[in-house]
């Protein structure tokens, strides 16, 4: 999601709120807490001014509501019993990737690995130093002993490269200090 995840959980609340509803239902027991709990979850991101880092908006969104039904329960004057608890975070969704996300992803790293492997030497040295070891790219041209548009052009170049052989855009993240 993007840096400020707050529109787009907005949107998405609003879009999905009928199967949001209907998980929470599930794991509260009650259609009118899980349309409270979903009406105090969008009373909450309209108080937040950013939110940050959102992997997965639905797992995030029912968390937040699982979080407020339990506040809602301990406000009514009662402590929540062992039973409410274990159906609140009943199936609460694991944001770590799954067998199938992991074997998917260590296929993409083998592919990428060896895409990096059939470049030029000094692309692929430029790429690791730049990307992997985070030198700044000055560092790098005086390392290499080149010029740092020479460092400028192998980077580009070696974002090209894997980025038409993996079939889409890499997500490239910003060049460090020159």
């Amino acid at each position: 999601m993007p840096e400020n995840a707050l529109p787009a959980l907005r949107d998405f609340l609003v879009s999905r709120y009928d199967e949001l509803k209907q998980r929470l239902t599930r794991r509260l027991g009650n259609a009118d807490s899980a349309g409270d709990a979903l009406q105090d979850t969008w009373l909450r991101l309209e108080s937040r001014d950013d939110i940050d880092g959102v992997r997965d908006p639905a797992s995030y969104l029912l968390r937040v509501a699982v979080n407020l039904a339990y506040d809602q329960l301990a406000k009514q004057g009662r402590p929540a019993t062992p039973e409410e608890i274990d159906a609140l975070l009943e199936g609460a969704p694991d944001p770590s990737p799954g067998p199938a996300q992991i074997a998917e992803d260590r296929s993409e790293m083998a592919a990428l690995a060896a895409l990096i492997a059939r470049m030029p030497p000094r692309r692929r040295q430029v790429l690791v130093m730049v990307r992997w070891e985070h030198l700044p790219q000055r560092e790098v041209a005086a390392r290499l002993g080149v010029s740092l548009r020479t460092v400028e052009k192998e980077l580009k170049d070696a974002h090209d490269f894997c980025a038409a052989r993996m079939g889409r855009p890499l997500d490239v993240p910003e060049a460090h200090e020159k």
